[in-house]
């Protein structure tokens, strides 16, 4: 990637933070003030972002149009969206779905919970991939080579004292929830959610995505959510139905 190219990117994620001035732009960049103000200005003309009133940048509209119309056309969020808010509206709890791209695990769609106590995770927003239950599903899929090269490049955060402590670990878990075909976070990433999840299918088996259903502690019971298995299970075999065009083996 041109030098160019990699700083006028470099900008958005800054951005994406809150508005800048030309200033805290040059200073991330580590660029002389007319060097980012070219970069910002190239930008501007595209609508990725946009120069305010005080002189400081933020993202422009046509970022987020962009970033809309590639996940609306997601084939498997427009077909698998339908079959969320239908379970949502049986369990009323929150229910996402998720892809795997470019050794990141990405929310493409949610449905919040009916209950005030709602998840901060939000559509685009990478999840944390060694504890989440998309991500199992979604890694879980891969060739043992392609999983084993996976979990070793991998931080092993711990986020509470359930979360997933080594490669190994991972790699074992990772085997369990291939050979079961379901996944759960228990307080893995934040001690008071639990989640349960199950993949979705392409015409050749493999997974294409992965939808889960989480939930408080305070609202229900790991006991209680882990009970509601058999249901997204189902929902994601009628997804796979859907998206594959015949029933998942």
């Amino acid at each position: 990637m041109s030098q160019t190219v990699d700083r006028a990117l470099s900008i958005l994620p800054l951005l994406a933070e809150g508005p800048a001035d030309l200033g805290q732009v040059a200073e991330r960049l580590d660029v002389h003030k007319s060097t980012a103000l070219r970069l910002l200005r190239t930008l501007h003309e595209h609508g990725l972002v946009y120069r305010q009133s005080d002189q400081r940048y933020r993202l422009g509209a046509r970022l987020f149009a962009l970033a809309q119309e590639a996940v609306e056309n997601l084939d498997v969020r427009e077909i698998a969206h339908p079959h969320l808010v239908e379970l949502n509206e049986r369990v009323g709890h929150t229910v996402h779905l998720a892809v795997y791209e470019e050794n990141e695990v990405l929310y493409i769609d949610k449905v919040e919970s009916r209950y005030p106590v709602r998840m901060y995770s939000r559509i685009g927003k990478p999840v944390a991939i060694t504890v989440a239950a998309v991500a199992k599903l979604l890694l879980a899929d891969l060739s043992e080579p392609e999983r084993r090269a996976v979990a070793e490049k991998l931080d092993y955060p711990m986020y509470t004292a359930r979360s997933t402590p080594s490669a190994a670990a991972f790699l074992k878990e990772l085997a369990t929830v291939r050979e079961q075909g379901w996944a759960t976070d228990l307080g893995g990433h934040e001690e008071s959610i639990n989640c349960v999840g199950a993949p979705i299918r392409g015409a050749d088996g493999r997974v294409v995505a992965a939808m889960s259903v989480s939930a408080p502690n305070v609202v229900v019971t790991a006991e209680e959510l882990l009970s509601l298995l058999p249901l997204v299970r189902r929902t994601a075999e009628a997804v796979s139905r859907e998206y594959s065009g015949h029933t998942p083996t």
